[in-house]
């Protein structure tokens, strides 16, 4: 737990310095160029921005502890709320692009490195060579441009509630998530492969072969669980990335996520809108990874054994 609010204050002290060396004030974006110094003085004071940096610091942290993440310098709004609004849609668009990434790369990890040199192993060594070589945004721009423009099978770009229309809001989905997806599923395969290759070389395996258990059995109960630590570790740093990091996907798609929310705060000086949101993306690593560490007991008991000994 210390070590977890000592990572909290390094990241908020960070995050409040760097925010200061970006030139300009949150002031030049709320007032007219012509703004005369009696009006850019009584701004500052109106969002106690003439205040020392540790004094600012302390009163934000304040309101953070009590529930508080300030207002909003253009909007007035209350942060939390903004990002309990936007929220939803980054955290869907994530959790569904990690499941898709796993249905896809489990499967086909596990029978490449069953099967290497197979024809699946030679096609997602192609697939997975092509997508590298793509970038997350071009491969947006295409997707759009073939499914929507083109064979104008769902949407092009925009958002529909859940509420609103079940259909309509999973269609507009399909192409943010698969473009998401893509990337995931490469490092999500090749990792998973490698793994498995160096696990199905290992004796307890080769021993259930010789007992002639069936192929399924071996794979899945025997090589998957063992090989699984990487995969859980860098799962769960990919949904902390992933919630925090859907700005490129979000704008390409015109999806009103967190992401697009915190371009808007940067460009307009909103620091207080930023500061909210790095503290929110620190605390869901943090607690996503300790999370992960609670899962490797599960995949394999010898590492309870380990830490109970």
């Amino acid at each position: 737990m210390a070590r977890f609010l000592l990572l909290l204050f390094l990241v908020t002290v960070a995050v409040f310095l760097l925010l200061e060396l970006i030139p300009g004030s949150p002031v030049d974006a709320i007032l007219p160029p012509d703004a005369t110094p009696e009006q850019v003085a009584a701004a500052r004071a109106q969002y106690g921005l003439d205040q020392p940096l540790w004094e600012r610091y302390f009163s934000w942290m304040g309101g953070v502890l009590q529930g508080d993440l300030g207002r909003s310098y253009q909007t007035g709004l209350s942060v939390a709320s903004t990002i309990a609004e936007r929220a939803p849609v980054s955290l869907e668009l994530a959790f569904l692009a990690i499941l898709l990434a796993l249905a896809v790369s489990i499967p086909v990890g596990v029978w490449s490195a069953y099967r290497p040199g197979g024809i699946l192993d030679r096609v997602s060594t192609f697939v997975i060579s092509a997508t590298l070589a793509t970038p997350a945004f071009v491969l947006g721009i295409l997707l759009v441009y073939v499914f929507a423009v083109q064979l104008g099978l769902l949407p092009v770009l925009g958002w529909t509630p859940f509420a609103e229309d079940p259909v309509r809001h999973f269609e507009r989905l399909v192409l943010p998530v698969v473009t998401l997806a893509a990337g995931e599923c490469v490092l999500f395969t090749r990792i998973l492969k490698g793994d498995m290759m160096a696990t199905l070389q290992q004796d307890h395996v080769l021993s259930a072969r010789a007992r002639g258990l069936p192929t399924w059995r071996i794979l899945l109960r025997h090589a998957l669980r063992q090989s699984s630590f990487s995969l859980v570790t860098v799962s769960g740093v990919v949904i902390g990335r992933l919630i925090g990091g859907t700005v490129l996907v979000e704008a390409i798609f015109s999806l009103p996520g967190m992401g697009t929310m915190v371009i808007t705060a940067i460009n307009s000086r909103d620091y207080v809108v930023v500061q909210a949101m790095v503290l929110l993306t620190a605390v869901v690593y943090l607690v996503i990874n300790a999370v992960v560490d609670l899962t490797y007991p599960l995949l394999d008991p010898r590492v309870r054994k380990v830490r109970t000994s």
